[in-house]
This record gives C-alpha cells, structure tokens and sequence, in this order.
C-alpha cells in the first residue's frame, strides 16, 4: 500500500518538476537547510536555559522570542522536507533513516510540547528542575539525531 502511494507520488507532475529542474530542487533543499538551521537555533538555547544556563533569564521572555522562531523554521523545514520527499518517494519509504528520522522528528516534537504545556513553565526557579535538566538533553540529542539521519539519507 505504502509503496503504491509512493509510486503515485512520484508520478505526479509536482514531482517530475522538481527532479528536472536544475534549480528548483536545490532552492528547496535550501529552504529544507534553513528551516532547519532556524528550529534548530532557536531549540538549543531553550535547551541550553532548561539545563542551567543563563538562569537570570527569565525562561518565560527566552521563549517569547525563539519558539515563535522554532515554529517558523519547523514549518519551513517540514514543507520543504516534503517537497524533498516528493522527489524520490519510492527510495525514501524503503529508506530505513528516513523511518529513524521521522521516528526521532516525532520523539522530539512530543518532548517539546509536553515540555512547553508543563504547568511549570513560567515560573522562576534559580535552578532548573531535574526533570527540565533531563528534558533539554533529551531534546538536545533528539534534534541532533533528526538532522543527523536526514543528512545521511543523502550519502546513501
């Protein structure tokens, strides 16, 4: 079933566009680095605030600034990454890195949300509580391991 969808996909013209255009598919895969770069830079000193740093800071006004700016470049990143996938659908679904990125790509949105609906969020606290400690380096390693997979599906 999966690889019937796929096959369908890649038969679109959507797809043919973009694998025979000589720039449109890397202008995507710009887009698909900026997003990522985006997320990515935005997450980190959040992550880098849950485990201690910059405690004078409130996290509350730390978040005020960069989710907005993670939102945006998840948003970029995942649309790009779409069209990306559009391109090759058929290799991507028998891809084991791509179902270990999607798989981490879940993990850590589900690590972000719980962290940000923590009835504990915009409290001060001198210290982060051990569990945010926890959370900013299961957060840390799972974005790591989405970029990472991502960017070894292309050396495959």
């Amino acid at each position: 079933m999966l690889q019937t969808l796929a096959a369908a996909l890649q038969a679109t013209e959507l797809s043919q566009t973009l694998r025979a255009s000589i720039w449109l598919y890397p202008l995507v895969n710009t887009g698909h680095v900026v997003g990522i770069a985006l997320l990515f830079g935005a997450i980190v000193p959040l992550d880098l605030r849950l485990l201690g740093c910059w405690n004078g800071v409130p996290l509350d006004a730390l978040a005020r600034t960069l989710i907005p700016t993670a939102i945006a470049g998840l948003v970029l990143a995942v649309a790009t990454g779409a069209l990306l996938f559009a391109t090759q659908p058929l290799d991507y679904v028998g891809e084991p890195l791509f179902g270990i990125k999607m798989a981490l790509l879940g993990a850590a949105l589900i690590n972000a949300l719980m962290l940000r609906l923590s009835p504990q969020w915009g409290e001060p606290r001198p210290l982060s509580p051990p569990a945010w400690r926890i959370a900013g380096i299961v957060s840390v390693l799972l974005w790591l391991g989405v970029i990472t997979a991502g960017r070894l599906i292309g050396y495959r």
